[in-house]
């Protein structure tokens, strides 16, 4: 199994499997050759967003008002991402508590 690996804002390794990755881009196509992108918004982002219960959604603003949002979880130590997607809807995701930005 390959795995990929990213620090978080807050230093934890964040991992990134294959099997996660081909999930993605399974269910959102669109993913496919962003998978640097993927890891540089959970290493880079512009804000960090609550996500539903113990989520977090890492965002980046890219081109044409879309967003890239990476939802992963955070341990003590580590974490692992759980998919990621691009979005026009920044009202649905400015509604989310802010918990940091850039």
């Amino acid at each position: 199994m390959l795995v990929f690996t990213v620090k978080s804002i807050t230093d934890k390794t964040i991992r990134l499997t294959d099997e996660r990755w081909l999930h993605i881009v399974e269910g959102h196509p669109e993913m496919a050759g962003h998978l640097n992108d993927v890891l540089l918004a959970v290493a880079a982002p512009e804000m960090i967003l609550q996500g539903g219960t113990d989520e977090l959604l890492a965002t980046v603003s890219t081109y044409k008002n879309k967003w890239l949002v990476v939802v992963y979880k955070e341990y003590e130590t580590d974490g692992f991402i759980l998919t990621a997607y691009f979005t026009l809807k920044t009202n649905k995701l400015l509604k989310r508590k802010i918990l940091w930005q850039k």
